[in-house]
């Protein structure tokens, strides 16, 4: 994914969104469920009912970026609540991205004694 500038939040709309809307439909979800200015320069992120397909929404400074990714196999982890938002670092992001559970991500190697 594209580096974040410093400081950009990562918002996750929870519940279910119609992957059909674009950028004026997501953009106004931002604005009205998430209660966020969409043109803040924060990633908001919107998950299809199956869980198979997200979409990003950023503002670059320029104009509205869209972002679609659809897993081949498993689906997104996603919060339970069905409405609002929960707020993710960009660390978390790209554990989303990748299909890792970001709410509780496990080390796969523990550091051994040095001596």
């Amino acid at each position: 994914m594209i580096g974040l500038p410093a400081g950009t939040r990562v918002w996750v709309a929870a519940g279910m969104t119609d992957m059909r809307k674009g950028f004026d439909g997501l953009a106004g979800l931002a604005q009205t469920a998430l209660t966020q200015d969409p043109f803040s320069g924060h990633v908001f992120v919107f998950r299809g009912r199956r869980g198979d397909i997200i979409k990003l929404l950023w503002w670059d400074g320029q104009g509205l970026c869209l972002f679609a990714k659809r897993l081949e196999k498993g689906r997104f982890v996603w919060p339970q609540a069905d409405s609002g938002a929960v707020s993710l670092t960009p660390a978390q992001l790209s554990m989303l991205l990748e299909g890792i559970d970001w709410r509780m991500p496990a080390r796969t190697w523990q550091p051994q004694r040095a001596a």
